[in-house]
């Protein structure tokens, strides 16, 4: 695979590819977190999905090694694993890029066809949570404020979702100092989501 797609991309954006053996070598690095399946990962400049197909890949691995007893819960855990995988990215090509090579490995591991409600749901959880927008700015491509989707999944194919505003969770780290202007905003308040839904099964999720 190429490192870059053309020289004129690496000069007006600074796109350059991570090979696929540094990819493995970083996410050694926090293995634990890179293989559980609720952690959340977030690739601020995702590119084309170097990074979070990986991810992707090692926490489904962790769903089939837990729960291969249960086609139901494997199935729902992998699609949880899914929601828990976040990225931004500049480039409109790359977005798009990005959420059909996570789709592709995620319908390749569960064997999933288009018309399967499974295959469904993950085209609409990467719609949410591949954001076409700039990490930078914390604006998505329309000019409005990044918001993120925050996906639960309590079990019995029920699944919780919550939205924040991206740039309210960046500032999380200037409310622990003691000089802070927001140094008595209790976490509760902070995390404040800007919309709660009801519980759901994939079938409200695609409905």
């Amino acid at each position: 695979m190429s490192l870059v797609k053309s020289k004129k991309r690496v000069a007006d954006h600074g796109e350059v590819f991570t090979p696929d053996w540094l990819v493995e070598a970083m996410l050694d690095q926090v293995k634990g977190e890179s293989e559980r399946i609720d952690s959340r990962f977030l690739e601020p400049a995702c590119g084309s999905g170097n990074f979070l197909v990986r991810v992707l890949a090692r926490k489904l691995t962790t769903a089939e090694r837990k729960y291969r007893k249960s086609d139901f819960e494997r199935r729902h855990h992998s699609l949880h694993a899914l929601m828990c995988i976040y990225g931004i990215e500049l480039l409109p090509d790359n977005v798009a890029e990005c959420r059909q090579n996570m789709l592709e490995v995620f319908d390749a591991f569960l064997e999933l066809h288009e018309e399967d409600d499974l295959h469904t749901a993950a085209e609409y959880v990467l719609s949410q949570n591949i954001v076409h927008g700039d990490a930078q700015t914390l604006l998505n491509s329309a000019g409005a404020p990044i918001s993120f989707a925050e996906w639960g999944y309590f079990g019995r194919g029920k699944f919780q979702r919550r939205d924040f505003r991206f740039d309210t969770l960046t500032q999380m780290g200037s409310f622990s100092d003691e000089d802070s202007l927001f140094a008595d905003i209790g976490k509760h308040e902070v995390f404040t989501p800007t919309k709660s839904y009801p519980l759901m099964t994939v079938r409200d999720l695609i409905s």
